[in-house]
């Protein structure tokens, strides 16, 4: 007797739940990045390549991408932009070195066939890997490679930047904080949150705006937080379901032609991640040299991603936090507003065209 489809279907949901567990608890345990978001992204890959996938629904997806626009949106203040101002002249060349360095390796991916071309330079850009994860399917990238070669950088950049830290201070920097997962909220404030979420959904649907389940609600929640008219709520567990659902709608876009494609492709990628870890590290002792910058502030500030984990690395040593924050942050700015033009204009100029992909599922 044949398996009812209902049943069927609720079994992979039960695996998939299990398994994605299994995975973020590994992953918290061994403190790897975005746990919440690979977890479950490893979770559906191993799902769909075995043509087991489950239904994401689209729209609670699209929700999802809105909180991580309003999480982003929450982690930048304008007292950033005081910090900008200063020391601008620093700020420019740091930020502009590291992004046309990951430009022109995201361009050598391509040349030589490894990535595709849009993807390859999506896949290169430092900073915030959600962000670029989320944006570059809207721009023609291959948003399943994109993740892949994103979360392999900040693995491989967080895990360099601990070791730094650690031989230069004597430790790796601040302890993971505790996470209370159910504090009290504010359910007006939460509710306001919620509502521009969905409004903004609405206004993207009828408006095709690229990338706009993710960038207007950032966009909004940045002007309102800023200007004293909203305060933003985004509980842990919220941001942990969002990260969640995000993940597994990237995985669930895997098949095995694409996994394998990205296995093939890892040891040079893994090159062009550690390149322009070493790259960086070159424009940090320019800093230092240059502009008289403590070699560890120079070094965590360059580091090409990885914010969060930077930020924790960096607030147990003995380092500029604000200057270290406000050239991540500076850099992920001009990449979220300038990311889709640079990646047409580098694939214009070198006329390495993405290849024509299956559709997603």
């Amino acid at each position: 007797m044949s398996e009812h489809p209902s049943f069927r279907h609720l079994r992979r949901w039960a695996v998939l739940l299990a398994i994605s567990g299994a995975f973020v608890f590994f992953l918290e345990v061994v403190r790897i990045p975005a746990a919440f978001l690979l977890g479950p992204m490893i979770g559906a890959i191993l799902l769909a390549v075995r043509d087991k996938q489950v239904v994401i629904p689209g729209t609670v997806s699209l929700l999802a991408q809105g909180v991580i626009g309003c999480m982003i949106a929450q982690s930048i203040p304008l007292s950033m932009l005081g910090e900008l101002s200063r020391d601008w002249p620093i700020f420019v060349a740091g930020v502009a070195s590291v992004v046309v360095a990951a430009c022109l390796l995201g361009w050598t991916l391509a040349r030589f066939q490894v990535l595709p071309g849009t993807t390859a330079i999506w896949g290169s850009f430092p900073g915030a890997a959600a962000a670029m994860t989320i944006m570059s399917a809207s721009y023609g990238a291959d948003m399943r490679l994109v993740a892949f070669m994103q979360y392999l950088r900040v693995v491989c950049v967080c895990a360099t930047a601990s070791v730094v830290a650690r031989i230069w201070t004597g430790h790796g920097g601040a302890a993971t904080p505790e996470i209370i997962w159910f504090p009290p909220i504010a359910w007006m404030s939460l509710a306001a949150t919620a509502a521009l979420i969905v409004i903004c959904l609405l206004i993207t649907s009828r408006v095709k705006l690229p990338g706009g389940t993710f960038l207007l609600p950032m966009v909004v929640a940045i002007v309102l937080q800023n200007a004293g008219i909203m305060t933003l709520e985004l509980p842990p567990w919220l941001l942990a379901l969002s990260y969640t659902l995000v993940g597994w709608t990237i995985g669930m876009r895997f098949s095995k032609d694409i996994l394998r494609h990205a296995f093939r492709a890892l040891p040079r990628v893994l090159g062009a991640i550690f390149a322009l870890i070493v790259i960086c590290g070159i424009f940090a002792v320019g800093l230092v040299y240059f502009a008289g910058i403590d070699p560890l502030t120079a070094y965590l500030a360059t580091s090409p991603g990885g914010a969060d984990s930077v930020a924790i690395i960096s607030a147990g040593s003995n380092v500029d936090l604000p200057f270290v924050m406000a050239m991540q942050l500076a850099r992920f700015l001009l990449i979220l507003v300038a990311g889709p033009a640079m990646a047409r204009i580098v694939v214009r100029w070198t006329g390495l065209r993405d290849a024509p992909r299956a559709p997603l599922p």
